[in-house]
């Protein structure tokens, strides 16, 4: 018997080296990346209904999201309202559905949360009908994140996000950094467009066009290194920020010290294995 009602949790990631080419015809950059999933996650909560009846679709910040920002973009444009409607498309039929989703992931940060909640409406609506369907040829029209977040764990990404290579995975503890600006994604890309010669800084291509787009972020990188004496990463086009730690507890210390001493929201987390948890 098919289930009525699925629970997942979609995990945000970090780029733990990010590199990328100049723009293909489409515009499109291809990349190759080192990617992880982390603990910090958002929560579905995908209901059947009848045939019948109509879907609808709630978009909410859960209680403990650590950084909350107004939901203001409309439905059609989320990325889990866009995964359902593919589905639908490529199985010729209506699934109706009812979401719940309680976001914790910050929008616009480069942690994947959009395109973790599309991989996990993919296979929640999936589940629930019982489809036969390729999602990864979905999940590559939805955007170059998606298919990774449909296998998860850490994996070498290339290309637009089409060719994923899974590793070994490595528990690494990190303290995430948010800012309370963001950073646009197609800005940066046009930022690294405009850049001349080779211009990749440390462990991540976008880093510099993300700071001529955004440059309090190169001010909060320099006073956070000063502060904890180590390199500060940028995950995707930013704007969040992670130092790599040695263990929870190094974590912990760290995210304390820089919440005391700055504005930005630390949260002290892990690597984990698994993309898409289901209950």
């Amino acid at each position: 018997m098919e289930p009525t009602q699925v629970h997942i949790q979609a995990h945000a990631k970090v780029n733990l080296s990010l590199f990328v080419e100049q723009p293909l015809e489409n515009g499109m950059h291809p990349i190759e990346s080192k990617m992880a999933r982390i603990a910090l996650f958002d929560t579905l909560e995908v209901t059947r209904l009848e045939d019948h009846e109509l879907s609808h679709y709630a978009i909410l910040w859960h209680d403990d999201a650590p950084k909350q920002s107004e939901i203001d973009w409309a439905l059609n444009d989320d990325l889990a309202v866009k995964a359902h409607r593919l589905l639908e498309k490529a199985a010729d039929r209506v699934l109706p559905i009812q979401l719940k989703l309680e976001k914790r992931i910050p929008v616009g940060g480069g942690l994947g949360g959009g395109s973790a909640d599309a991989a996990a409406m993919l296979l929640a609506v999936s589940t629930l009908f019982d489809l036969n369907t390729d999602l990864t040829e979905i999940a590559i029209e939805l955007g170059s994140d998606v298919p990774f977040m449909l296998d998860g764990g850490t994996c070498i990404v290339r290309g637009i996000g089409e060719t994923i290579e899974p590793i070994a995975f490595e528990p690494i503890h990190l303290v995430l950094l948010l800012p309370t600006y963001g950073c646009h994604t197609a800005q940066v890309y046009q930022a690294f467009d405009e850049l001349t010669g080779t211009h990749t800084t440390g462990l991540n291509a976008l880093l510099t066009p993300a700071c001529i787009v955004e440059p309090r972020l190169a001010r909060d990188i320099e006073v956070v290194t000063a502060i904890v004496g180590q390199e500060i990463q940028l995950s995707g086009s930013g704007s969040t920020m992670f130092a790599i730690c040695d263990t929870t507890e190094h974590a912990s210390e760290l995210a304390r010290k820089i919440e005391e001493q700055t504005k930005l929201v630390a949260i002290a987390t892990q690597t984990c294995q698994e993309a898409l948890e289901r209950t």
